[in-house]
């Protein structure tokens, strides 16, 4: 176990490099100059426009920033200085990251409680009543795009029943969280449904499931212990893989609902060309997806003993 971890933390590190520059180069290479923006119409002096790029370190060649960007963030966890307000990207970050970290933490446990009670509903009684109006109602969420959704639950329980507010306040409180968080996990939840429905009505026609019903086993510790443990490894890896998508995937949630996270911050600073503030964000939802794969990996073990890491 040890040596598989420090192999895994090893292979994290090109990827890392990798992805972070794929993601410096794409941004980079967007058009327009973030630092004449700054002026709008009225413009200012080439000198001005020149001093401000040499402030921050844009005058220098593409490399040379890339260095400089992650020697800051290796050696002092700095990820560079926003464009638009001058401050650190870290109190920008840490504005906006909590909050979506919030909205991803209900929305994740959204699609985990009832993705995976469909699915088992689903999975237990395949090819009935229970489990074709499932596998409906999860295709029809699948089938509406999240800003049509978004909407839907913003017009009809905000503006017609009042039962929630149409925006999030700057408050960011839990229950005000509700609404968007549905939203955001509704697609992964129709996923999580399916996925286990299949793997459970795959795993109950499996020879190790029949002898276990022969021996005598009673219902709940066949369906507890062998038919969920196998059958959750491959949702398990889905809901690793999603925990970043959340994170990152939250723009037009976030917009819908005016809530003033990291989803919002990466859309305004595609729009005002921010390179360094959207980098540094980029960045951080490597960190997670790598973080959470490996955690995602050593948890198979524990769903199936039989996996041994070398």
């Amino acid at each position: 176990m040890g040596r598989y971890v420090a192999r895994r933390l090893l292979q994290m590190i090109p990827v890392f490099f990798g992805t972070t520059l794929l993601i410096f180069l794409m941004v980079y290479s967007l058009p327009g100059d973030p630092v004449a923006g700054l002026f709008g119409d009225k413009g200012a002096s080439p000198a001005t426009i020149e001093a401000i790029k040499h402030k921050l370190g844009l005058d220098q060649p593409l490399w040379k920033q890339y260095w400089d960007y992650m020697s800051g963030i290796i050696l002092h966890f700095d990820f560079g200085t926003q464009i638009r307000n001058d401050r650190p990207v870290t109190e920008v970050l840490g504005d906006a990251f909590p909050v979506t970290l919030q909205l991803a933490t209900l929305a994740f446990a959204f699609e985990l409680i009832f993705g995976i009670g469909l699915g088992i509903i689903a999975g237990l009684r395949a090819g009935r009543l229970a489990d074709n109006s499932i596998l409906i109602f999860t295709l029809l969420i699948i089938s509406i795009p999240v800003f049509v959704l978004g909407y839907i639950i913003k017009m009809v329980f905000a503006f017609n029943l009042g039962w929630i507010q149409p925006n999030v306040s700057n408050d960011q409180l839990w229950s005000e969280m509700i609404a968007p968080a549905v939203v955001l996990g509704g697609l992964s939840l129709a996923y999580v449904a399916r996925l286990t429905r299949t793997t459970m009505a795959e795993n109950l026609r499996a020879d190790y499931m029949r002898t276990a019903i022969a021996k005598g086993l009673p219902r709940r510790r066949v369906i507890g212990v062998h038919l969920m443990r196998n059958s959750m490894i491959p949702v398990v890896t889905f809901l690793g893989t999603d925990i970043g998508a959340l994170m990152g995937g939250a723009i037009v949630t976030e917009r819908i609902f005016n809530v003033k996270g990291v989803g919002g911050l990466i859309a305004e600073s595609i729009t005002r060309r921010e390179g360094t503030t959207l980098v540094g964000l980029v960045t951080i939802l490597v960190i997670v997806y790598l973080v959470t794969s490996l955690l995602i990996d050593l948890l198979y073990a524990v769903l199936d003993p039989r996996i041994r890491y070398a």
